[in-house]
């Protein structure tokens, strides 16, 4: 059963780091690019950054850029969203999905990914 599960969410203050993992089981990670996706509420689920399958490509939405950094550990099964200078708008449940692109593409659609995590909350406070 393919599966994907978030953790490393939790409550911090503005200006906080948080890293967040996505750990797959039923399937290699590494034959899958990887997305991370958060949702507000009242607010459509937003892409935020993804890592092709074989960790070459990255890309980030402008408002992270510069403050997360994506990257995996195929041996482990894992990805990870390392998120500083956290903000009160990062608030949100944020996701993890997996696509089998090409081994150099990742995209922000959320449209594009098969499999997806049920989410982990992150609060910042001010």
């Amino acid at each position: 059963q393919v599966q994907l599960v978030e953790s490393g969410g939790g409550l911090v203050q503005s200006g906080g780091s948080l890293r967040l993992s996505c750990a797959a089981s039923g399937f290699s990670l590494g034959s899958s690019a990887i997305g991370w996706f958060r949702q507000a509420p009242g607010k459509e689920r937003e892409g935020l950054s993804c890592i092709s399958r074989i960790g070459e490509a990255t890309n980030y939405v402008d408002s992270v850029k510069g403050r997360f950094t994506v990257s995996r550990d195929n041996a482990k099964n894992t990805a990870y969203l390392q998120m500083n200078s956290l903000k009160p708008e990062d608030t949100a449940i944020y996701y993890c999905a997996s696509a089998g692109f090409p081994a150099d593409h990742c995209t922000g659609v959320a449209r594009a990914y098969d499999y997806w995590g049920q989410g982990t909350q992150v609060t910042v406070s001010s």
